[in-house]
């Protein structure tokens, strides 16, 4: 049997420290076959269209948040990591102010985070990561305020079950098609969360999120997945053992 964990929003440097700490310990212990990061690794707020023309366009932080971020990666012991609306600042900013700058290869995402020296494949569309399991990041669908309800809208789009980050809620919603008492597909939608800290969270003042992680078993076409929430304190409780 297979084992994969999904790795939610992190967004570094605004992750939080002790609950991804937390994880790392745990995926460590269990020894995934895959883990699998949804997006927005880090954040890049330097280069933000949002910070454009602010004192933060002019930070010389960026190389410090890069390594940190490369360092969060490699404690996660990620294989694999889905393109997001932050991963793509980099790209967007550079065709925005300096094209000619695409050709050069340091400045690719994959290289600038050093994705090969931490052996990372870097999915720019979506990955079946399992029979009729797609992961995406979600940042091209709608955003729905209950937890599950935008994957579930992707799901049924997509015609396959959906594992997305993005809205940073964590929760599940399905879809039963039939019809004159026959059943047909079931499609499932899981919103995983996010693991940033509150604390560094200055551009909304309530958000209604939550963070979490997902496991998925695969035994052949069967697939089992496993929403699990932290507690305030970074822990969290997976088959009966607690963590952190």
């Amino acid at each position: 049997m297979k084992k994969i964990c999904i790795v939610p929003d992190l967004q570094v440097p605004y992750h939080d420290v002790r609950a991804t700490r937390t994880l790392s310990k745990f995926i460590a212990k269990q020894k995934f076959d895959q883990v699998i990061t949804i997006g927005d690794e880090i954040d890049l707020p330097q280069i933000s269209r949002w910070t454009e023309n602010s004192p933060g366009w002019y930070e010389q932080t960026l190389a410090a948040d890069r390594d940190m971020a490369v360092e969060v990666l490699w404690d996660l012991q990620v294989t694999d990591m889905i393109r997001s609306n932050h991963t793509d600042r980099l790209y967007n900013v550079i065709m925005k102010k300096i094209p000619a700058f695409l050709a050069l290869p340091e400045l690719r995402f994959e290289k600038f985070m050093k994705l090969d020296e931490l052996g990372i494949k870097f999915h720019r569309k979506p990955l079946e990561f399992a029979p009729n399991w797609i992961a995406i990041h979600g940042d091209q669908g709608s955003i729905k305020p209950q937890p599950g309800a935008s994957a579930l809208d992707s799901a049924r789009k997509a015609g396959k079950n959906i594992v997305q980050g993005h809205t940073h809620r964590a929760g599940i919603s399905a879809f039963t098609e039939s019809s004159g008492g026959v059943l047909g597909r079931v499609l499932k939608g899981y919103e995983i969360g996010h693991l940033m800290d509150y604390s560094k969270v200055s551009y909304t003042a309530n958000p209604n999120w939550q963070q979490a992680f997902l496991v998925v078993y695969v035994d052949g076409k069967k697939v089992h997945p496993v929403l699990t929430y932290f507690e305030k304190d970074g822990s969290f409780i997976f088959e009966g053992k607690l963590y952190g």
